[in-house]
């Protein structure tokens, strides 16, 4: 069971400087679920993605064959039914993958959880990043480049996490490939676990906290 207390963490600005520190709530950030609740989350994730609409033809789909070949004896051949046979060229797949539903349905509080754990993970690597703002007065990806490498974060991949959409840093970010950016709402383990570091706001981190009632 998580602690009640709370975790302190540092608030850096664009520059890399400390400009003061801010308290979360331990469940966040020193999270004690298992590390299998990660995996669980990410797997559902992937599973989720897929459309499920892969599909074969049985024999009972293949057009053609609704006559025998040839006759059953006297020929030297081997004996068929039908040029639907699996056996035949262009006939029907045997067991060949069908449309199916590939949802994975997890509880809301494991969703969190898995969540939560996920960002104890980065945190206690030290990879949780937490910024006073980012404004950019226009859509350039200079910009957004030398923000990143203010905060040494150049060698890494990274994801930041904002409070609403930002247009000026969502373009400013596009074209670099190992940078993303996130709404805290739509935030989950599994982007947690793909990128080396997790940039937050402050707004974002509270946008966070809100949305997954940590805090009122």
């Amino acid at each position: 069971m998580e602690g009640r207390g709370m975790i302190e963490l540092e608030i850096r600005d664009i520059n890399n400087n400390i400009v003061g520190k801010k308290e979360v709530p331990e469940i966040v950030f020193n999270n004690q679920a298992d590390d299998s609740v990660v995996h669980s989350a990410v797997v559902a994730y992937m599973a989720n993605q897929r459309q499920g609409t892969h599909a074969t033809k049985t024999r009972a789909m293949v057009s053609g064959g609704g006559r025998k070949p040839w006759r059953q004896k006297h020929t030297g051949r081997a004996r068929h039914g039908s040029i639907r046979s699996p056996l035949w060229r262009k006939g029907g797949i045997v067991f060949g993958p069908q449309p199916r539903d590939y949802y994975i349905q997890l509880p809301k509080k494991m969703r969190d959880a898995a969540l939560f754990k996920a960002l104890t993970l980065k945190y206690q690597d030290k990879e949780i990043l937490l910024l006073d703002k980012i404004e950019l007065m226009r859509p350039k990806t200079k910009d957004m480049i030398e923000i990143i490498k203010n905060l040494e974060l150049a060698d890494s991949s990274v994801l930041f996490v904002l409070p609403d959409k930002d247009e000026n840093i969502l373009l400013s970010s596009r074209n670099i490939p190992y940078v993303g950016v996130i709404r805290a709402g739509d935030l989950n383990a599994y982007y947690v676990s793909i990128f080396d570091k997790v940039v937050f706001t402050v707004s974002g981190l509270d946008r966070l906290l809100q949305i997954k009632g940590v805090v009122s």
